[in-house]
């Protein structure tokens, strides 16, 4: 049976073939307080988030983030993976950059099914909804966020943080993925998201006219830089920060400080100045130094 298939029509149900996709293993459904928890917290606190789980499949490439997955009663799927990718694996370690490979893969696989989608890490809070800020023109291919923005949003100078980012399904999208996969072996020691920068670099974003747009960081925005505005933000990603236990750590700060943020009735500035701070986020820096 066409497993895939099947939760893909689910999950995109009334959307026109448009879902949000996060992938985990099982690093990620372990501990007290779990990536995978933290990250459905954020839907649930959010400003309009609540329905948009409909829409989230959640991709497990082990068993027992699979098993996590149907027990909360999401729309899951098992990505077989020839060998164990359960432990966590840290930023930039074979079992990371591997990881990263067989997502690019199954994403382009998605993208050929006809379907459209917002991918999305786990370490991402999703504080507001982001469909009414992405750009529904149809010459807009692809929407990705980034570690820094620099002001304008059609520039290739923009670092892209593949974390997050909303594609289009058609023939120039499935071009660019499998370009990018098909560069895995010639890679080594590279990220896929190094090797996506690569290719932009070489020009072929221009030469199949694939329309890119940068997200700016006031709306989608990280620990690389925050968001200058509480009342505008609508993604935080835990980016520039190793470890799970750092990661959540320092969401569930932002957490805190979202709700403090809607509970207060100063979520307004006083006398022109914001009142809200975002918290520092140590634990992450502590892995750092």
């Amino acid at each position: 049976t066409d497993e895939l298939g099947k939760v893909l029509a689910d999950a995109s149900a009334g959307n026109n073939k448009t879902v949000i996709i996060t992938v985990v293993n099982k690093a990620y459904v372990e501990g007290d307080k779990s990536m995978l928890d933290l990250f459905l917290d954020g839907f649930w606190l959010g400003e309009g988030t609540r329905p948009l789980i409909r829409r989230l499949l959640i991709v497990a490439t082990d068993g027992t983030s699979f098993e996590r997955c149907k027990f909360l009663g999401l729309h899951c799927y098992q990505l077989k993976t020839e060998d164990g990718l359960d432990g966590e694996n840290v930023y930039m370690s074979p079992g990371f950059v591997k990881m990263m490979w067989i997502r690019t893969q199954f994403l382009g696989n998605v993208l050929k099914r006809g379907y459209s989608f917002i991918f999305t890490d786990t370490d991402i809070m999703w504080l507001r909804d982001p469909f009414p800020r992405l750009n529904q023109n149809w010459s807009v291919d692809f929407q990705i966020s980034v570690d820094v923005f620099y002001g304008d949003p059609w520039s290739e100078g923009n670092p892209m943080n593949t974390g997050f980012y909303m594609v289009r399904s058609n023939n120039r999208s499935i071009a660019i993925f499998d370009a990018w996969y098909a560069r895995r072996n010639s890679s080594s020691g590279f990220k896929e998201q190094d090797v996506l920068r690569q290719i932009r670099k070489a020009g072929m974003f221009r030469r199949l006219g694939f329309g890119v747009r940068y997200l700016d960081t006031m709306y989608f925005s990280g620990f690389c830089e925050g968001s200058r505005d509480v009342r505008a933000v609508i993604t935080v990603h835990a980016n520039c920060c190793r470890t799970i236990a750092a990661k959540v750590a320092d969401l569930t700060a932002v957490l805190h400080d979202w709700k403090r943020f809607t509970r207060s009735p100063s979520s307004s500035s006083t006398n022109g100045t914001p009142a809200f701070q975002w918290s520092k986020h140590v634990a992450c820096w502590r892995v750092w130094h």
